[in-house]
């Protein structure tokens, strides 16, 4: 999407006095630029561990009254961040701050929404209990597994899509067209790939697949038409980028010119990197809703940056002002 950071008004200095931006250790360096695009320093805190692990946290200016948003991304280590989070939040909320929103541009165990099987948890739905337990009152997110775990929360929700700005990087890289067919890499994600066709005027595919293990894939069908046509595929997640690269495969295999790669997050777990690098994948662009260290950086992998959207939603949400329209002239349904 167009650079929201670029254009908009930093927050007015009769209100800076009350925002308070924080950053854990998950993802400091996206809480600097969404800094920057506000115009608003990062408070000052420590958040180190004691020598048994045990998280500690002292923030070093008063948050009294302030209105908090707390910049910590639940990415790998994620038990380590998850509770790296849960220490902030409640030390925020015994310093008296008036307002918490825990920013949290990946959120993780959301693909543990559901039962699967017998006797399994649900710990998408205990995190965000877990979230509102420790003091946070609304979440600012970005690209949610699934959407409808913004129902898990007791507190208010923005989900922020990722769409919009994979779909502004896809019309300057020239993607698009006749020629372009976007490929949602299973079923669940075909709402967002026929937003995405339709922004771009390409077409749509669909690879069916089933997992009969967890982190396996096995695709079973491929519907759409692939022949002598660039392929750009799209998700939410990366993980073990095993679905990516098999998916890739088959669509080369069924006629396609070029294949493209879009996810809104790089956990890139385990042996994804090399796997994505010996893959018919030509480009893989990622967001940095999770650091990217450099031994993941293949000149293949490409990052956008969400600061200035978050740091554009975060201007709103301190500014009681509608989220949603961010988003408005990309996507037909409502966003908020």
């Amino acid at each position: 999407m167009d650079n929201p950071g670029k254009d908009a008004e930093t927050v007015p200095q009769e209100r800076k006095d009350d925002l308070r931006l924080l950053s854990g250790n998950a993802n400091p360096e996206l809480a600097r630029g969404i800094a920057r695009h506000l115009g608003v320093p990062l408070s000052k805190m420590e958040a180190g561990r004691f020598s048994d692990g045990e998280i500690w946290v002292r923030i070093e200016e008063s948050v009294r009254g302030a209105d908090v948003f707390l910049i910590q991304p639940t990415c790998p280590p994620t038990a380590e961040n998850i509770m790296e989070l849960l220490v902030i939040l409640d030390a925020l909320k015994r310093a008296s701050a008036r307002r918490i929103t825990a920013v949290i541009p990946y959120y993780g165990y959301a693909r543990q929404e559901k039962k699967l099987k017998p006797r399994e948890p649900i710990s998408a739905k205990l995190v965000a209990d877990l979230i509102g337990v420790a003091g946070a009152d609304r979440v600012l997110t970005v690209d949610l597994h699934v959407q409808s775990i913004q129902g898990f929360f007791d507190i208010p929700v923005d989900h922020i899509p990722g769409g919009p700005l994979l779909a502004e990087d896809m019309l300057s890289k020239g993607l698009g067209g006749a020629d372009t067919v976007v490929v949602s890499p299973d079923v669940g994600g075909v709402g967002t790939a026929k937003a995405l066709a339709d922004r771009l005027n390409a077409s749509l595919a669909i690879i069916a697949k089933r997992r009969p293990e967890i982190n396996q894939v096995e695709i079973i069908q491929v519907i759409g038409e692939l022949e002598g046509r660039r392929a750009v595929l799209v998700d939410d997640i990366v993980d073990t980028g095993g679905s990516l690269a098999a998916a890739a495969k088959v669509l080369v295999e069924k006629g396609a010119s070029e294949v493209y790669a879009y996810a809104t997050h790089p956990v890139l777990s385990g042996d994804a990197v090399q796997r994505i690098a010996v893959s018919q994948i030509k480009e893989l662009v990622v967001t940095d809703t999770i650091p990217l260290p450099p031994e993941k950086r293949l000149p293949k992998i490409r990052v956008l940056t969400v600061a200035p959207v978050l740091a554009e939603a975060i201007r709103r949400v301190h500014g009681n002002l509608s989220v949603s329209t961010l988003f408005d002239r990309y996507w037909e349904e409502d966003t908020q």
